[in-house]
């Protein structure tokens, strides 16, 4: 096989076939690492600054120091990297529903794996996160109805572009009132999307919030040379 391409690992997981591939960007000479759910693209470490703007965003809302922080989807670990280069953070749960991708941090086949896992604020959870946050016990398994400064969740496209349908609850005000039981007083939830701000979703967020906004991260995308926005 080329080395300008190759096919990392293969998985089979519920949610269908799981891939990790590394691929030369020619006009950089960079290594770009990418993950394939079947045919469909869900992360590229050649565009992650709404990943990273989630992770600096979350932290730097809060005030204090030893914040306790949860990161749903672990991906390329790049919000997780985020987190865990403010000071303020004294602990981070990274928790993830495929543990193909946990693997891959750990034996070091993604780039930020061993940052990731050298660091003894932060630890891996093999999980289904929406589960997990919408339950009595929360999102530690090791601690249960603990409460967190943040919890921020990078794992569906959009509210309204899912990974897995069940994931939709989650979203509607009475999965997010659960959600809010394992955040502490003045706690921050936020969330990144593929999409343009969504005032309906907003509007849902100010239901159960006290304070609800939407973040636009714009960044250049050079394989269709033009200018890309999400959302935090």
């Amino acid at each position: 096989m080329s080395l300008l391409f190759k096919e990392l690992d293969y998985r089979e997981t519920p949610i269908g076939a799981l891939s990790l591939r590394r691929r030369r960007e020619l006009s950089t000479g960079a290594d770009v690492f990418e993950i394939k759910l079947g045919e469909e693209y869900l992360m590229s470490s050649q565009f992650t600054a709404s990943e990273i703007a989630l992770g600096n965003l979350g932290v730097t809302e809060l005030g204090g120091r030893d914040l306790d922080v949860v990161v749903g989807g672990l991906g390329l670990g790049y919000t997780a990297q985020a987190v865990l280069q403010h000071d303020t953070v004294g602990s981070l749960i990274v928790v993830d529903t495929l543990d193909a991708v946990i693997d891959w941090h750990r034996t070091g086949l993604l780039p930020l794996g061993p940052e990731l896992t050298a660091d003894p604020r932060c630890r891996f959870v093999h999980g289904d996160f929406f589960k997990l946050a919408t339950s009595e016990d929360g999102l530690d398994p090791e601690a249960p109805k603990r409460k967190f400064d943040a919890i921020l969740v990078d794992i569906d496209h959009s509210p309204d572009f899912l990974l897995d349908p069940e994931n939709a609850a989650f979203y509607q005000p009475d999965g997010l009132r659960r959600l809010i039981a394992h955040l502490k007083p003045g706690g921050i939830f936020g969330l990144w999307s593929n999409e343009h701000a969504d005032d309906t979703f907003i509007d849902r967020l100010a239901e159960v919030f006290a304070d609800a906004h939407a973040e636009p991260v714009t960044f250049h995308n050079p394989l269709q040379d033009n200018e890309v926005t999400q959302t935090v």
